[in-house]
């Protein structure tokens, strides 16, 4: 088998149209042969397993065809009568993998006249074949699935599905080398159509586990050489000898390693009053997630409001949903002054359990009924009147007697929470609206968008690369992956037909924008 491989990767000439639709006849009788004689003692499963073989060996044929049929018909005339290209004498070969296979084909190579470089194949261009020898189909499956599993995982799944897959290295230099686009087709997708008349948007954070300066180091220094620290090298004593060698650098207590870097999350979508005069949906929900700082999520934020027909100074209804951090709300209210503003009520409720734990035990009636008691107050839109009765509850304490300290410092906390935020507690209006109180979506995209593939057990994200995932795994939530890798399909083409070098895979991470940079995200190039 190994020599009859040999012999054909030799050919250097292309086999003629006739030869291959010769193997294609062959390679489609033998499967009817199969299907009506197969073999004796087989079982369904060995013959699916067999058939889908037989199958991908006739899909390769089929692109082989169509390449080298492609080829023949492809006229560069057009491309030689202009003086700036001769077409060198023989076809070269490439090697291409598809969803059934590598495919060998060969295409003709024009030579740009006085110069070293300069020249293309005028089948990869007109076809939209980039350099990185995968075909678009197999590129937008294999990043698609690493939005939603670890790049081993991702490999894994192909493979199950067509029995050959990409290295885990060329998902991920995929992903980022797509991942750079993801930032620029935000900002040219149109509008959603039918949208609602109040718009809301919910803003959140999320950590993730990045790498340490130390953890990074190791992995980029030079490897050591592995010394064999047992006699017999099996996986169990092997282990065992490296824990006698020393002990593991205890944690100190509170420290869960994870050296958390920021993200921050936007929701953005719009509710649609309906018959009965209540607000419906969400319509038309999008999220996007960014390691930039918040100023550039806030602009995205504005831009896409405009885009949506909420522009400055509008008169339709903004409604903002955000958590306690009173610099975001400052940040939002700068590009939103008409917008209202609510403080997530989940928030605060968690800050009355935490202040009555101070005084009375927790999970005891005593509690729950003084909470409720404070809650009554939030929902019947009267923040003020609770603030005021927590002022005069601190001054009832003793100021010198050690029993009331720790119940004073948390009066003190929560006092000075809400009289910074007493401006977006307005709770009563806000339900008698139907407008949402808390940021239960924002929270959800956190988890589900955020935590669920970047948050797990023994991850380590360098920011830079983090980013491309991140921004590829939002618009395949948002359900627009078919929509952004046409987008980018054809940008590739574009570029292509200019005579650009395409190469989607790279290995570089994105820069990150910082404070002195723009506030609305730039444009990557697409070549690494």
């Amino acid at each position: 088998m190994k020599e009859k491989q040999n012999a054909i990767s030799e050919v250097k000439s292309p086999p003629s149209l006739e030869e291959i639709e010769q193997k294609l006849r062959s390679s489609f009788e033998k499967i009817l042969l199969f299907c009506k004689e197969g073999v004796e003692g087989e079982n369904f499963y060995s013959v699916e397993k067999t058939l889908r073989e037989l199958v991908s060996q006739l899909g390769c044929l089929f692109f082989q065809l169509f390449l080298i049929s492609f080829s023949e018909r492809l006229d560069c005339q057009k491309w030689l009568d202009s003086g700036l290209y001769y077409a060198k004498k023989t076809p070269i070969a490439r090697t291409i993998k598809t969803i059934y296979g590598e495919v060998k084909y060969w295409r003709q190579y024009l030579v740009r006249k006085g110069k070293a470089e300069g020249g293309f194949y005028p089948l990869d261009v007109v076809l939209g074949l980039t350099r990185d020898g995968f075909s678009p189909l197999v590129i937008s499956l294999c990043t698609k699935l690493a939005t939603r599993v670890s790049f081993g995982s991702a490999v894994l799944l192909f493979r199950c599905f067509y029995g050959w897959s990409p290295s885990s290295e060329s998902i991920e230099h995929l992903v980022l080398g797509l991942g750079r686009q993801a930032s620029a087709y935000m900002e040219v997708v149109n509008p959603p159509e039918d949208d609602g008349e109040v718009l809301v948007i919910e803003v959140d954070g999320k950590a993730t586990p990045t790498a340490t300066e130390e953890e990074l180091a190791k992995r980029r220094g030079k490897r050591k050489k592995k010394k064999r620290i047992c006699s017999c090298g099996c996986q169990r004593h092997r282990g065992k000898s490296k824990r006698k060698c020393g002990r593991a650098k205890r944690r100190s207590k509170g420290d869960k390693s994870k050296n958390g870097r920021s993200t921050t999350i936007v929701v953005i979508y719009t509710l649609r009053i309906g018959s009965d005069g209540l607000l419906h949906g969400p319509v038309n929900k999008r999220v996007w997630a960014s390691y930039a700082p918040r100023k550039v999520m806030i602009a995205w934020a504005r831009s896409q409001a405009t885009k949506r027909g909420f522009p400055p100074n509008t008169n339709k209804r903004i409604h903002i949903a955000v958590d306690g951090e009173r610099c975001l709300k400052d940040g939002l209210a700068k590009l939103f002054p008409e917008a209202t503003f609510v403080l997530d009520i989940r928030h605060l409720e968690e800050r009355l359990w935490k202040t009555g734990r101070a005084f009375y035990a927790e999970g005891s009636k005593e509690l729950e009924k003084w909470v409720e008691e404070k809650r009554t107050f939030l929902y019947k839109g009267r923040a003020s009147k609770l603030l005021s009765e927590l002022k005069e509850l601190k001054k009832s304490l003793s100021k010198g007697a050690k029993r009331d300290q720790g119940k004073r410092e948390a009066l003190s906390k929560l006092i000075k929470y809400m009289g910074k935020r007493l401006d977006m507690m307005d709770y009563k209006k806000l339900i008698d609206e139907d407008l949402p109180i808390a940021t239960g979506a924002v929270e959800g995209a956190a988890r589900y968008v955020v935590g669920e593939r970047m948050d797990c057990s023994g991850m380590r994200w360098i920011p830079g690369r983090a980013e491309a995932l991140l921004h590829l795994r939002c618009i395949e939530l948002n359900g627009d992956w078919d929509q952004f890798f046409e987008w980018g399909y054809k940008r590739w083409i574009v570029k292509l037909r200019q005579r650009e070098k395409v190469l989607i895979r790279t290995n570089e991470p994105i820069d990150l924008f910082d404070n002195s940079t723009s506030s609305v995200p730039h444009e990557v190039s697409i070549a690494a």
